[in-house]
């Protein structure tokens, strides 16, 4: 009988551990306002909403852990707008989403996008990663695109002297600028807040006399607003994104919008000039605005402006290769990696080396680190004043490590290659060699060095190759011996060439034409 009670109770326990769990997932369930998109229902369900925010993310992406939550608040409260505004999700790591991720432009995590008309206009949700802040942003989503301007009051509601605002002004709100200004702020409205009057009275700044067709753009920077009279869709916003920059974006890691423009400029092939020095300097004022000056003449071309106060630009001295002794300073980098530097630059030269730059009469700058005075350890230190005569020009074999002193995986080959080279000590005509891309200029024309380490087997000819293979000891010999220039075949042709050369034809000109990108 009490075996029997036992195995009721079991049972009942069972029983009521199986409500218990369906009534939490339940709850969980209720609670879960993020809509999981995969594969097999993302192009359905975004083709039924006239709007909806997707968030592309990976399960492992820390950042998106931490929106996670912020994300959910934003799409309980969105749930019961009305009408309903939802927020979806879609882990764009898993192979089988990953063509979403292609045809979204996804490049990072967490990526979100606003998804019109049933998916077919696509913008960038550039707004808040907090529950609020979304929820604002993506009520603002709903409305008119451009709001009217009626009054005074109605610019100082809708136009941040701390944002980009592009204002419209017209005789009437009718014909083909009109149209296109509204198509403009449809197009960009993710990105800036649009305004419309027939008053240019009720703005605050500029010529109010004027009756359009303008567009005024206001902003927190240089000139605080500047006009515009073409409605070509495409001229007109080529000049907000132009606009949209200041002559000089300060480097400071805690502005958050400084830091927008700051990617801006870090990821084109603009030219970047960048002064550092200590803000709190006796000569910091008359550097400041020598620096300015420059910048506010050149603005509008491929030119762009950074300075930054030495303390918090440490992470730009360690970006150039720079040391802090140097500044106050003055460092240009131009596309293909040409690079000039003034350091300890005083006020009045600033002009005078600007114009040099300008007339192309500069030196090139290069870093390198001392040749060593002795050079007696099995993997030979090779620097870039050395490069070509160590390398290229000693008739020898050898395999080169372009590695960052602070990289793990680096530190890891390191032994494996002391023991390849001690195995080469007594053949003279192989070396083994590592250059510390952090402390040298990597030739980009000649490597391709895009993360740590990265290894090449250059020929006694000159004939270069990347090595791809295993990181064992028995790895990098094999290769070396399939390689070498002095191994013979039977017709009497170096192997190392025929292969060299297959793999200069296969590249082209790649090679010369990649950027390094430490």
């Amino acid at each position: 009988m009490r075996g029997f009670g036992v195995r009721l109770g079991f049972c009942l326990a069972v029983v009521l551990v199986g409500v218990v769990s369906g009534i939490q997932a339940e709850d969980k369930k209720e609670e879960e306002f993020v809509l999981t998109l995969d594969h097999s229902n993302f192009s359905e369900t975004v083709s039924k909403h006239d709007i909806i925010v997707v968030e592309f993310y990976a399960p492992w992406c820390g950042h998106c852990q931490k929106l996670a939550p912020e994300y959910e608040k934003a799409a309980s409260v969105l749930s019961e707008h009305e009408p309903p505004i939802p927020l979806a999700k879609i882990d764009a790591a898993d192979e089988a989403n990953k063509e979403f991720a292609t045809k979204y432009e996804v490049q990072g995590f967490p990526t979100i996008k606003i998804l019109r008309n049933g998916g077919k206009v696509v913008q960038d949700y550039k707004g808040p990663r907090e529950a609020d802040g979304i929820v604002q942003y993506v009520k603002k989503q709903l409305g008119p695109a451009s709001v009217e301007i009626k009054s005074a009051d109605d610019a100082a509601n809708v136009i941040d002297d701390k944002k980009i605002f592009v204002a419209g002004v017209f005789p009437k709100f009718e014909g083909e600028e009109y149209e296109n200004f509204i198509k403009l702020a449809e197009k960009l409205r993710s990105d800036y807040d649009f305004g419309h009057t027939l008053d240019a009275k009720l703005l605050p700044k500029g010529d109010s006399s004027v009756s359009g067709p303008l567009i005024r753009l206001f902003k927190p920077f240089d000139e605080l607003f500047v006009d515009f009279k073409d409605f070509d869709l495409d001229a007109a916003q080529k000049f907000i994104e132009r606009e949209d920059m200041p002559s000089v974006v300060v480097f400071d890691p805690e502005d958050q919008s400084g830091l927008a423009y700051l990617g801006k400029i870090f990821s084109g092939e603009n030219t970047k000039v960048t002064m550092l020095l200590d803000f709190s300097s006796e000569n910091a004022a008359s550097l400041k605005s020598k620096f300015y000056d420059i910048a506010y003449l050149l603005k509008g071309g491929d030119l762009s402006f950074v300075i930054g106060d030495l303390e918090p630009s440490k992470p730009l001295l360690q970006y150039f290769k720079l040391e802090a002794s140097q500044a106050p300073l003055i460092f240009i980098q131009k596309s293909g990696d040409k690079k000039y530097l003034k350091a300890n630059v005083e006020p009045d030269q600033v002009v005078p080396w600007f114009k040099k730059f300008l007339d192309d009469k500069l030196e090139l700058y290069t870093m390198s680190q001392p040749i060593p005075e002795e050079n007696n350890e099995p993997v030979k230190v090779v620097v870039l004043d050395s490069l070509q005569d160590m390398v290229f020009k000693s008739g020898k074999e050898v395999f080169l490590e372009f590695y960052a002193p602070w990289c793990g995986y680096c530190q890891k080959v390191a032994p494996i290659l002391e023991e390849v080279a001690v195995s080469y000590e007594k053949d003279s005509n192989v070396m083994i060699a590592k250059f510390d891309a952090t402390a040298n200029d990597v030739p980009g024309d000649i490597f391709a060095v895009q993360g740590y380490p990265t290894m090449f087997f250059i020929s006694s000819q000159g004939k270069i190759t990347e090595y791809q293979g295993g990181r064992s000891k028995e790895d990098i010999i094999n290769f070396i011996e399939q390689n070498r220039s002095d191994k013979q075949d039977k017709s009497g042709s170096s192997q190392q060439e025929k292969k060299s050369e297959s793999v200069v034809e296969e590249k082209g000109g790649e090679e010369a034409a990649l950027k390094d990108e430490l």
